[in-house]
């Protein structure tokens, strides 16, 4: 199932959600202008769980990186392996970013979404302490923002493509089984190399962003 849009207009521009997707985009750009030199890029900036537990760099071309160690949480979130990492990313903040920022207001939102992309990380690091693979993307926060959406418009209609063998339709799915299911999956593959995606940090992210929405909006309508 792939959204493509959500029939939930929002009151204000989303700046925050826009801002995000550029930055993503730009990085990328920059990223294959590297050519050959995108795997030290990546060595670099992204979050490697071995470096981070043992706080020591494993490669002697990034001991003297320009990032330093315990930022690479944060500079994962914004550094994707491909078109289609991006591409899936950013249609997945774009759909359900803009009516999370609505609700939560410009900064409080960028806050939840570092916050939400830390958290994940962190994760998938204790689910795998021991990996040497750079984690990279900004799905973990992302997984926040569906778990933000998931609580706060469980019946918003999202216009999905549903694609089952020769089976190609466009469907209207309500957010809460549409996201149910995503989580549903995240949960299945947990703990397998299935796709090498990084399923423990998209459960973190999910959970923390279920979590922190449920306490701020407590606040806010107390």
């Amino acid at each position: 199932m792939i959204p493509l849009r959500d029939e939930n207009p929002t009151a204000t521009i989303p700046y925050i959600t826009v801002g995000l997707i550029i930055i993503n985009c730009l990085v990328f750009f920059y990223e294959l202008s590297l050519g050959v030199y995108q795997t030290q890029f990546f060595l670099h900036f992204g979050a490697i769980p071995h470096e981070l537990t043992q706080m020591t760099r494993l490669y002697a071309e990034t001991e003297a990186s320009p990032a330093p160690l315990f930022l690479t949480p944060f500079t994962s979130m914004f550094i994707h392996g491909g078109i289609m990492h991006l591409v899936g990313n950013m249609l997945y903040l774009w759909i359900f970013g803009n009516n999370v920022e609505d609700v939560l207001g410009h900064a409080t939102f960028l806050v939840f979404y570092l916050f939400c992309g830390l958290i994940a990380s962190l994760a998938h690091i204790l689910a795998d302490m021991d990996s040497t693979v750079p984690m990279v993307g900004a799905s973990g926060a992302i997984a926040g923002v569906l778990g933000a959406y998931f609580l706060l418009f469980p019946r918003a209609r999202v216009i999905t493509l549903v694609i089952i063998f020769f089976f190609i339709r466009l469907v209207r799915l309500p957010a809460v089984f549409l996201l149910g299911f995503w989580f549903l999956l995240q949960l299945l593959n947990a703990g397998t190399s299935a796709g090498n995606v990084a399923w423990f940090a998209h459960i973190g992210g999910f959970l923390t962003g279920l979590i922190i929405v449920r306490i701020l909006l407590r606040k806010v309508y107390r």
